[in-house]
């Protein structure tokens, strides 16, 4: 389709003598791309009272098909759906909103329900309170928007009718987030740019029995972090840590280990933060090109993820956040199976999509889109981050291998530092650039090894021009030398390179 049409459905009710819930529902197709569809529901209290909890419920005419849903616990029977609030938007005060949003699949017509309930009331129809049940809504869309992506996205999308109540974020603060089409959305149709920080230590430090984290976790150091206006922080997991294998110490694995990593996003959310969930080191012997590990287990970091475990993984990562899409998962950190095949991009990149048997590795391999079906296949509709080949650092053929994804919440991951193939502005407009221009681009990391910042000043320029964010290496109090490391006590004091990159985010 050339354009996808909004359909606006303002539905003010009162309740009945029996209950006290009044409800308006505002439904809005965000994206159509004919065989499915994005729509963003805003449910306003119009009422005297607060609600405690809220379920809404509506019904299709069509064929329209749940893939994934955010904000709610959103199911479906028939052509009936049905969502209900989930922690931490469940109160909703007199005058206040809340936001939750779906996408669907569908053929044929995609006509717009018109009848809405909260908690078993009807939301009634435009006018008095007596008006009836189900009127017809406006047929009138918002500005169609262009489903070609703009590398200058607009910050207040058109899709927004001008009669949609205001809608804040979340109760937690954290933007729940989902891709529509080279953007990158929050709940209320708002572009979100990241601005944020790696906390390094859960991917080695359960392996190597020193803990789970490198460093507190705490409420006072999070503050510190969210304090350089961070809004997004990206927490590197261990395959082995997470599923509990015997090689690691029972304390800092299995559901010890995930109790702390559910607590630790929590937390940043609480702060306002989105979180970027990493699969940073996995199984399986690797002997070949640029090895610097040929152990069988979780202790360094592989060409790609492992058949044998990383799909349990994120199965198992998925089910635990399915519901909170402030929650972004980052498939593998950085996948190098073209330097594992003696240095060959077509063996590489096709190892990366398919995965099996692939050259140089000498384990089978999970090829990302096992991964995106894993994810998808334990119910969750999180925006997932795929990062290129060369250590995620080359995008030029991330196109052309783009997994697929039912949910269509794919975001191409990229890493960039000085020292990378990739580091000039020459091959950032050639590579990177056509890249944003079809799908967002998340720099999951960024940095330089010379404890300055002049790299990433320049690279941040260039990504601030394309509208794309990024997340630095590392908020660790490493040796600022030997690595880039952001800072160099927990309170937040930043070293020379953590310096230039704090102002920088200063000026947002």
């Amino acid at each position: 389709m050339a354009g996808s049409a909004t359909a606006a459905v303002l539905v003010p009710g009162t309740a009945s003598a029996a209950t006290t819930v009044q409800c308006q529902v505002t439904y809005t197709v965000a994206n159509d791309w004919g065989s499915g569809f994005t729509t963003n529901i805003t449910i306003a209290n119009v009422g005297t009272s607060a609600w405690t909890g809220w379920t809404l419920g509506y019904s299709y005419s069509g064929n329209q098909t749940l893939q994934s849903g955010w904000n709610g616990t959103w199911s479906q029977s028939g052509k009936a759906v049905t969502v209900a609030n989930v922690s931490y938007n469940g109160s909703v005060a007199a005058g206040a909103t809340t936001s939750i949003g779906a996408n669907f699949t569908y053929s044929g017509a995609n006509t717009a329900p018109t009848v809405f309930s909260v908690n078993g009331t009807t939301c009634n129809g435009v006018g008095s309170p007596s008006s009836p049940t189900g009127t017809t809504p406006s047929t009138t869309p918002s500005t169609t928007p262009s489903t070609t992506p703009s590398t200058t996205p607009s910050t207040t999308p058109s899709t927004t009718p001008s009669t949609t109540p205001s809608s804040p974020p979340p109760t937690s603060g954290a933007p729940a987030l989902h891709v529509s089409g080279n953007q990158l959305l929050d709940s209320t149709g708002k572009v979100f740019v990241p601005h944020g920080v790696n906390r390094s230590g859960a991917e080695f430090a359960c392996v190597q029995g020193k803990g789970i984290f490198d460093g507190p976790v705490d409420d006072a150091s999070v503050a510190a972090i969210a304090s350089w206006k961070v809004n997004v922080v990206r927490v590197p997991l261990n395959e082995d840590c997470w599923l509990g294998e015997s090689t690691v110490l029972p304390q800092y694995g299995g559901a010890t280990y995930q109790a702390a990593i559910e607590s630790f996003v929590s937390l940043l959310h609480k702060h306002g933060m989105a979180v970027i969930l990493d699969l940073h080191w996995t199984d399986g012997v690797y002997t070949g090109q640029s090895s610097a590990c040929s152990v069988a287990t979780a202790t360094c970091q592989k060409p790609m993820p492992d058949a044998a475990n990383a799909p349990a993984f994120w199965a198992s990562v998925a089910g635990a956040f399915k519901n909170d899409q402030s929650t972004v998962f980052d498939l593998f950190n950085e996948p190098y199976p073209d330097f594992a095949a003696g240095f060959n991009a077509a063996l590489g990149w096709s190892c990366w999509q398919n995965g099996g048997t692939c050259t140089g590795i000498n384990y089978q391999v999970a090829g990302m889109q096992s991964l995106v079906n894993a994810v998808r296949g334990a119910g969750a509709g999180n925006v997932l981050m795929l990062g290129g080949v060369a250590y995620s650092n080359d995008l030029s053929q991330w196109l052309a291998h783009e997994p697929t994804d039912p949910s269509h919440n794919l975001v191409a991951s990229w890493h960039s530092y000085n020292f990378n193939s990739c580091s000039s502005s020459s091959c950032w407009d050639s590579q990177v650039a056509p890249v944003i221009a079809q799908v967002p681009v998340i720099p999951g990391e960024i940095g330089e090894n010379d404890c300055g910042h002049s790299y990433i000043d320049t690279l941040m320029a260039w990504l601030d021009s394309h509208h794309t964010g990024y997340a630095a290496w590392t908020w660790n109090t490493w040796d600022c030398s030997s690595g880039p490391s952001l800072i160099s006590a927990y309170d937040g004091t930043p070293t020379n390179y953590g310096a230039g990159y704090k102002a920088h985010l200063g000026t947002f």
